[in-house]
């Protein structure tokens, strides 16, 4: 039989797993798309907290290839090996007859170079999320990273980063204008939003991506120059 004191023990571990889902968004965010191939569609997203300054320098250090502080060694992630690399035959490699490209090599293949864009995914995978963004679309896109930036103007920078592109499964979410600038296996959403809560935003579907060293973030590059992917933005609820 469970004891009184048991029996209080596990309620308490069973709102503390239950708290986050029942406190609902901190601030949630409405949309339409645009410049998108794909009908005018509604778009929520829903913030539950901020990042915290640790949570936005390991991504920013992913970005930039800088190795872990405790670690202390080059960071590395799993990459499928290139198709084209593997051996055609037992001797024989993909490039020549000497298996890097020419005559009496090896047969070894070469590490894939750790890029950015690659580094970055890994370590969004690891984060925990922080947010959600709804569409049309049957599930919904996790949010790995949300950051807020104030200005002095009373407006705001929202920096959103999902683990998974958007559209990765259909084309709803593909530029209007030519193909789509970035196929990185996560997505990039800016919003500027005025003191009025409203406002519009921009994704890495159009634009590319660059650190933003005095926000201390990953970023939009060029963001002016871009096209208008989300439009009539609104902030509709806030919880304190």
């Amino acid at each position: 039989m469970i004891g009184y004191r048991q029996t209080v023990l596990v309620l308490a571990a069973a709102v503390m797993m239950t708290g986050a889902e029942t406190s609902g968004p901190i601030l949630t965010f409405t949309a339409v798309t645009d410049n998108l191939t794909g009908t005018h569609d509604s778009i929520r997203i829903d913030v539950f907290r901020w990042s915290t300054d640790a949570e936005r320098t390991q991504l920013l250090d992913a970005w930039n290839l800088k190795p872990p502080a405790r670690r202390g060694r080059a960071l590395t992630v799993d990459v499928a090996p290139d198709p084209a690399a593997v051996d055609a035959a037992p001797g024989r490699g993909a490039a020549g007859r000497g298996g890097r490209g020419g005559r009496g090599g090896t047969g070894a293949t070469e590490t894939p170079r750790l890029t950015p864009e690659a580094a970055l995914a890994a370590a969004l995978e690891k984060s925990p999320p922080v947010g959600r963004l709804w569409s049309s679309e049957v599930a919904g896109y996790s949010i790995r990273s949300a950051i807020q930036i104030p200005e002095q103007d009373g407006s705001e920078r929202i920096l959103l980063i999902t683990n998974r592109r958007l559209g990765a499964w259909n084309d709803s979410w593909k530029p209007a204008a030519g193909e789509a600038a970035s196929n990185s296996d996560f997505s990039i959403i800016e919003l500027h939003i005025n003191s009025k809560g409203e406002g519009e935003g921009k994704i890495s579907l159009t634009g590319k991506i660059a650190a933003d060293s005095a926000a201390k973030t990953i970023a939009l590059e060029s963001y002016v120059a871009l096209p208008v992917v989300l439009k009539n933005v609104k902030s509709v609820k806030v919880h304190p």
